[in-house]
């Protein structure tokens, strides 16, 4: 009998999404987001996304063995709600809701969950739900799935779950060893996005625009060391000023925000509009200094001698998307891989609970080797949705795709590239991407100004063959997901300019052709018409939208911006009625 396994997250109310598991493989993961077109879906369950996973392995509620769901009760004689309430005494009615009712969010969810199953047809008398724990399924995603078979030192660092914040542990022969958990409002994750906010953005997705911006700023303008410390092997945030709740929160039109106005008081007023300016750019590369020399300290503590054993690491939880952070911890001598995994949100969280959940049952999941596990579809598809759009496109099935592409790119052009399966994770990776010849000047600029609509300072990301890797980057690590940044050689900065950072850096895709052939098979077109087998690659959506899912979709976003060309399977989209023999 196939042991058959769905995990479903959403549990702190943003980012559900489905994955499914059959005999240890893989075979479905995608966000509910980009069916329901409402970035994070907050407050939704993962009712498209578990449809979606269910239909891609041909099998019936009925088939399903076990829904994993990474959220836990915990109990009361555990340190973590007393914590919370201790650390939150200025908030007494939260505090006294975590000792006596601590478990109220978990109970909710799993109602919600409940609910979500009967909706798709689950008999609740036959299907057994199993929580994981928040991190320990963060953890999960990371071990499991990285395919280190040595002990394995593995590190989870997120805004929180139920209470934790932050884990620490190792994996052996398949099991998750716990060394050590901090507990919210310790959390460096809840800094950081307090900071975000204060830098005015949002929380879940500013972080990344925070850490885009700290390169332009000098981070020994204003010490931050006041926001946080780790001493005696204890994280702790100063919550005087971030990380805050209640009536310490500064709110501005009926909102809170996760910092205080002491905060306001110290480094001014929080910023506005889009625009990467002093001393906004100072204080992002303050925190992300901070942030890193924290989270290495932590490191060192707990997990260094683990480290210095076998060189590997395993890294979940939303911190884990910090690229410059993982870029740090792979310089380190002691280090011989890191695998950080693709979806470390907590999107990821459903695919880490159904792994957890395989392993207990005595089922190896296999090494997540690419993200490509969402839906796909067919030139008959496109063809049909082109036919049905209002906007009434100009499409041809064209033979040659990938060399054809490649030429309209080195003519200067930006593509909406939609091929094969949709990614799972936030980095679109050459299934739902825009794409461009990062040699020709001024096509990130283009991209900016006439698609993405995304602040000038945000860096724009290269994908490239792996025989390119080695030559273009300093440092020889695996990178098939955009988790690092790598210095680039001198002569490629110049070869590849529109996808080099501020601070000379790239977050890079490195890409085997057995995952993604049509994209590499671009890139090697591109390779013969210019030299590099590089291209630059950002995700195919607009400002503040998900990343597109259907032809549809992309249809939609094609007609709501400035873009020329798409290509959806072999089916080429223009606008204005191009000429095609003069341009293809």
């Amino acid at each position: 009998m196939a042991l058959t396994i769905l995990g479903l997250s959403g549990a702190l109310s943003h980012d559900p999404s489905a994955a499914l598991y059959i005999d240890g493989k893989l075979i479905a993961a995608a966000e509910e987001e980009r069916f329901v077109r409402d970035k994070h879906a907050k407050n939704r369950m993962p009712y498209e996304s578990a449809k979606f996973c269910l239909e891609q392995a041909g099998i019936k509620p009925g088939d399903v063995d076990v829904v994993a769901i990474p959220f836990a009760p915990i109990s009361i004689f555990e340190k973590a709600r007393w914590q919370y309430a201790k650390r939150y005494w200025y908030a007494p009615d939260r505090a006294l809701d975590a000792i006596l009712m601590g478990n109220r969010r978990y109970k909710r969810y799993y109602k919600h969950i409940q609910w979500c199953l009967q909706q798709l047809g689950f008999d609740l008398k036959k299907v057994k739900i199993e929580p994981v724990e928040h991190h320990l399924a963060h953890a999960a995603s990371a071990y499991h799935c990285s395919g280190f078979t040595e002990k394995t030192a593995i590190l989870g660092i997120d805004g929180k779950g139920e209470y934790a914040t932050t884990f620490f542990g190792y994996g052996e022969n398949g099991k998750i060893h716990k060394i050590k958990e901090f507990y919210d409002p310790d959390s460096l994750g809840g800094l950081y996005g307090a900071i975000t906010e204060f830098l005015g953005f949002e929380m879940l997705d500013g972080e990344f625009k925070v850490m885009g911006m700290a390169p332009y700023g000098d981070a020994a303008k204003y010490d931050f060391s006041r926001l946080a410390k780790f001493e005696n092997g204890e994280l702790i945030i100063n919550t005087d000023y971030a990380n805050v709740i209640g009536f310490r929160r500064y709110k501005e039109n009926g909102k809170g925000y996760y910092f205080s106005p002491k905060l306001i008081e110290w480094l001014g007023p929080k910023r506005q509009g889009d625009i990467a300016d002093d001393p906004y750019i100072h204080y992002a590369a303050s925190m992300q200094a901070l942030f890193e020399k924290l989270a290495l300290e932590m490191m060192d503590y707990y997990l260094g001698d683990i480290i210095k054993e076998t060189g590997k690491i395993a890294f979940a939880g939303g911190c884990a998307l910090n690229v410059k952070l993982n870029q740090k911890i792979i310089a380190r001598p002691e280090v011989k891989e890191l695998f950080v995994q693709p979806a470390s949100g907590d999107a990821g969280t459903s695919v880490g609970a159904a792994a957890y959940v395989s392993h207990q049952r005595g089922v190896p999941v296999e090494k997540m080797e690419h993200v490509y596990l969402g839906p796909s579809y067919s030139n008959e598809d496109v063809i049909a949705a082109c036919a049905r759009h209002p906007s009434k496109p100009v499409f041809k099935q064209i033979d040659n795709m990938p060399q054809r592409i490649a030429k309209i790119m080195v003519d200067a052009n930006p593509v909406a590239w939609f091929q094969g399966r949709m990614e799972f994770g936030p980095r679109a990776l050459g299934g739902r991407s825009i794409i461009g010849c990062p040699s020709v000047a001024g096509v990130a600029d283009r991209i900016n100004e006439q698609i993405k609509f995304r602040e000038r300072w945000r860096p724009f990301c290269p994908s490239m063959l792996d025989t390119v890797g080695p030559q273009m980057l300093k440092v020889d690590h695996p990178s098939p997901f955009m988790t690092f940044t790598f210095e680039v050689n001198e002569e490629w900065k110049t070869r590849v300019g529109e996808v080099v950072h501020e601070d000379g850096t790239s977050r890079a895709q490195v890409l085997k052709r057995e995952y993604n052939p049509r994209y590499y098979d671009m890139m090697l077109e591109l390779e013969k018409l210019t030299g590099n087998g590089v291209s630059l690659n950002t995700s195919l959506n607009r400002r503040g939208e998900p990343m597109i899912c259907s032809p549809t979709d992309a249809l939609n976003m094609f007609y709501g911006s400035d873009l020329q060309y798409l290509i959806m399977e072999d089916i080429l989209v223009v606008k204005d009625g191009k000429d095609w023999y003069d341009n293809i």
